[in-house]
């Protein structure tokens, strides 16, 4: 087939009309969604039950079909919330207003796949695996062939495996293609009639997903080059290394948090539109991405020193106990938030390898738990517009703001009493030439933090407060002068 009558071949019908009464088969996962049924409900059963992991794989042992049901049995997915391909959902509504039948075709257990169908109204049955049987490739081709009793019929898919239907299919439809599927139908001469892509680039989508964005807060780990004096080439060097190891790991861990955070994102303003929630990348290359991230980030941190493996091992375990527990747990998630941030500063001291301060660690606590209550306090203020009295996913009221806004600047104000010890302390007579001038520290700190909360009030606060301090011109005029200050004191 030439790439001419290719192209000619996945042009629309004009008055956008069947042109004949075959019945259309159409698969659920990635293709009428933009997800997968059984990851989404691995990970809802995960989120709440970890130990079943366990369970799953004694399942799996009595076959794919099994694992399924099983798995379908105890989940309680909202399907109202799922993804569509809503340009194929729409040609689909067109069909069977004009009277085509669709089926619904899908390896998904059925107990998932029908409320989905009846969701949707347009499918006259379902057929779908089913506890004994996983309605996949030869399976459902079968399948299909016994449904229209081996008359001519077409077939919506998206992935390679759909190419075996596709060959005794009269006409393909293929709906957000996997890489290579279209090439593949094309070599193989069939007759696509249509082709549904509504997703966004994948480089710029991936870019998302990582939140490159969030890296930033990864310099961190340089605080205690600045701290312990350690101004040359080697500590340079070692901490350029574990910032690349903890970008790496975090940008996993991110992947994790939204495929474990699925549910919970799709009922948020603005976190619904990220890539797995969207639908934009498929779950399961976005459980291969998180695998080989964390095994490049924990590769790279095995050449730096033990101390710092273990201290990002430690990030990791909080961060997973975190997404998986503690994050529905009011102010423990809070602490936890803290605990994140203070852990970069720990692992930024064992990969140059010098003594932790414990005037640090004091400092470092206080404030980022002042930094994690403006975070909870701006969601806070957010379901406050939107009228809601609870959040999705955490054990906060809209009532609780007064509380913990208070809680957040006592906080920072305590960080800011933990520094101005630290200058009066003997350690700093000795390590500063001139440690009268980190005096000028602490009205700096004091208008930051102030500002901070100040703004969280006004509800011009972005929900990430380091984030949104990286990108606010005062802030920066602030960490500037910080760092002025600090070195000529030195």
């Amino acid at each position: 087939m030439s790439q001419k009558n290719f192209r000619e071949q996945i042009q629309p019908d004009p008055a956008g009309t069947p042109r004949d009464s075959a019945p259309l088969f159409v698969d659920l996962d990635g293709t009428l969604i933009k997800t997968d049924l059984l990851i989404e409900s691995t990970f809802f059963l995960l989120k709440t039950k970890p130990w079943m992991l366990l369970a799953m794989l004694y399942w799996l042992a009595f076959g794919k079909a099994r694992l399924k049901e099983e798995i379908a049995k105890r989940s309680a997915l909202d399907f109202s919330v799922l993804p569509l391909q809503q340009e194929f959902v729409e040609f689909l509504n067109s069909e069977a207003k004009n009277g085509r039948t669709l089926y619904l075709a899908t390896a998904s257990d059925r107990l998932l796949a029908e409320p989905l169908a009846k969701r949707l109204g347009i499918f006259k049955k379902v057929l779908a695996s089913d506890g004994h049987r996983n309605l996949k490739g030869a399976r459902k081709l079968e399948a299909i062939l016994s449904c229209c009793n081996d008359s001519a019929f077409d077939y919506a898919g998206n992935a390679r495996v759909d190419l075996a239907i596709w060959a005794k299919a009269r006409r393909a439809i293929v709906v957000n293609p996997a890489i290579g599927v279209i090439a593949a139908a094309r070599k193989r001469g069939y007759q696509v009639q249509r082709v549904f892509d509504d997703r966004p680039p994948i480089v710029k989508t991936w870019l998302r997903a990582l939140r490159i964005h969030q890296w930033a807060k990864n310099v961190l780990l340089g605080v205690p080059v600045l701290t312990a004096h350690a101004f040359n080439f080697s500590a340079i060097d070692n901490i350029a290394a574990a910032f690349t190891a903890f970008c790496l790991v975090a940008s996993a861990t991110y992947l994790l948090n939204d495929l474990l955070d699925l549910f919970s994102d799709r009922h948020h303003p603005r976190k619904c539109k990220r890539p797995f929630a969207a639908g934009d990348i498929g779950l399961a290359s976005g459980i291969l991405g998180m695998i080989v991230l964390f095994g490049a980030g924990f590769g790279l941190a095995t050449q730096l020193s033990d101390y710092f493996l273990i201290a990002l091992l430690a990030y990791l375990g909080l961060t997973v106990s975190y997404s998986f527990y503690f994050k529905r747990i009011v102010l423990i998630d809070v602490l936890l938030l803290a605990a994140l941030y203070t852990i970069r500063i720990v692992a930024g001291a064992y990969a140059i390898e010098v003594p932790l301060s414990s005037w640090l660690l004091g400092f470092s606590m206080f404030v980022f738990l002042s930094l994690a209550l403006v975070k909870r306090c701006t969601e806070l203020m957010t379901m406050q517009r939107l009228s809601h009295e609870t959040m999705k996913g955490r054990d906060y009221h809209a009532s609780d703001y007064p509380m913990l806004s208070v809680m957040g600047v006592a906080a920072g104000y305590i960080s800011i009493l933990v520094l101005a010890l630290f200058i009066s302390s003997p350690e700093s007579v000795g390590k500063y030439t001139y440690p009268v001038l980190l005096w000028l520290l602490c009205p700096l700190m004091a208008y930051w933090v102030s500002r901070l909360w100040l703004k969280t009030s006004r509800g011009e606060m972005h929900d990430d407060p380091l984030l949104f301090s990286l990108k606010d011109q005062a802030s920066w005029i602030v960490f500037i002068n910080m760092m002025m200050v600090t070195l000529v004191a030195i």
